[in-house]
């Protein structure tokens, strides 16, 4: 008898067990957030029955400022949901414009992201959600039924660091089965990124997929380098292993990397098939990157015939001595005698760096050097990145 009761108990006991779990696993599946209406609104949804206040954080709000390392910027907005039935908090979005958009939650002061959504990504050391609004230019950010290239990690020796280094590498459809040799794009993170930033937050493998699907760009091959020295890889990736990302890394805008960057280059050209010449080597980068750009196309003046700045930073800092950064006026202008082809700018207008930039322009037509200048909303953000990624590669080895 007491063992029939025991059993029974035990029973009682994992069937409620078993039913709660159940209960909250089918609850959570029936959260949908976030939802995409048709007219391009969007639905948040959250279960925090306890919670006293919730908010949502994201790109697709008015814009606030907020402090940074460097400096007052415009930060992602927020915007508070409602508590409804079973403890479920909702705010819906107004009609929403094609593009990609990260978001998070604040519950109680807490920032969480949404566990309905299993899309993430990480920039520097947030981790956020995302999404994407259809019908415009974000379709190129999308993954779509066309031909896609490889996108690989390869690892390389850098003698000029002392060390082998993580590269990520996209090659266009159909490269492993060709004999062709490509022209070549080296694209650039800014300051925190690594060489995951440009192919997880500027959605790079799909823009290049869908430019080429369209035959708006040339096939080519998109160099993703590391701009850290004081890494062998991204964190997670190398080395070190698992450590919290920071903003600015020792030693990234002194010159060492720009003075390196021709390791980069014979590791590509040695391992790929790449036309190995001036006419088919391209340049671009996002803010630091911007400036690695400017600088390594000025310090190596007849090395690329394309060059972009994307939010560049500028001029060096007052602690940068690298010896890449001597006599800046006579070898941009030893690149300019040498010509090139495009030396393409863009910056949005609330930029911080939107003063540096004008003024860098004024600079360049001082000395008569030919430039393309696009200016567009927004600021320091990589929304507009990979709008410039997407009008930059169209140009490109023409």
């Amino acid at each position: 008898m007491k063992k029939h009761l025991l059993f029974t108990l035990l029973f009682v006991v994992l069937l409620g067990i078993t039913s709660n779990a159940q209960e909250a696993l089918f609850r959570a599946q029936n959260i949908i957030s976030p939802e995409i209406h048709p007219d391009n609104s969007v639905t948040f949804r959250i279960h925090a029955p306890n919670a006293t206040a919730v908010q949502v954080t994201g790109d697709f709000l008015p814009s606030e400022k907020m402090e940074t390392p460097m400096g007052q910027m415009d930060g992602p907005g927020k915007a508070s949901l409602t508590k409804g039935e079973n403890g479920v908090w909702e705010f819906k979005s107004q009609t929403l414009k094609s593009e990609m958009y990260g978001y998070s939650f604040v519950v109680d002061g807490l920032s969480t992201i949404d566990p309905n959504n299993p899309f993430l990504i990480r920039d520097v050391a947030s981790v956020t959600n995302i999404f994407i609004i259809g019908g415009g230019h974000a379709d190129l950010f999308k993954t779509n039924d066309i031909p896609h290239g490889s996108v690989t990690r390869r690892w390389y020796d850098s003698p000029g660091l002392g060390m082998d280094r993580r590269i990520t590498i996209y090659t266009p459809p159909g490269y492993e089965n060709s004999t062709e040799k490509l022209p070549v794009l080296y694209l650039l993170h800014g300051a925190g990124g690594d060489e995951e930033a440009w192919i997880a937050l500027g959605r790079t493998a799909q823009i290049m997929d869908n430019l080429i699907a369209e035959g708006k760009a040339k096939p080519m091959i998109v160099v993703m380098p590391n701009g850290n020295v004081i890494q062998d890889g991204a964190p997670g990736e190398g080395s070190k292993n698992f450590y919290k990302p920071q903003f600015m890394i020792p030693k990234t805008m002194d010159g060492t990397y720009e003075g390196a960057f021709s390791d980069i280059i014979k590791f590509v050209e040695s391992n790929y098939r790449v036309k190995a010449d001036k006419a088919n080597r391209a340049i671009a980068g996002l803010s630091m990157g911007g400036y690695h750009t400017l600088h390594i196309s000025r310090y190596y003046p007849n090395t690329f015939d394309y060059m972009g700045l994307f939010s560049a930073a500028i001029m060096p800092r007052e602690d940068a001595t690298g010896k890449v950064y001597s006599n800046f006026d006579e070898t941009l202008k030893a690149q300019m005698d040498n010509g090139y082809k495009l030396y393409w700018i863009a910056i949005g207008k609330t930029d911080f760096l939107y003063n540096a930039n004008k003024e860098y322009l004024a600079k360049l037509d001082a000395m008569k050097m030919t430039y393309t200048y696009v200016e567009s909303e927004g600021g320091h953000i990589w929304r507009n990145w990979r709008v410039y990624l997407s009008q930059f590669a169209p140009q490109l080895f023409n």
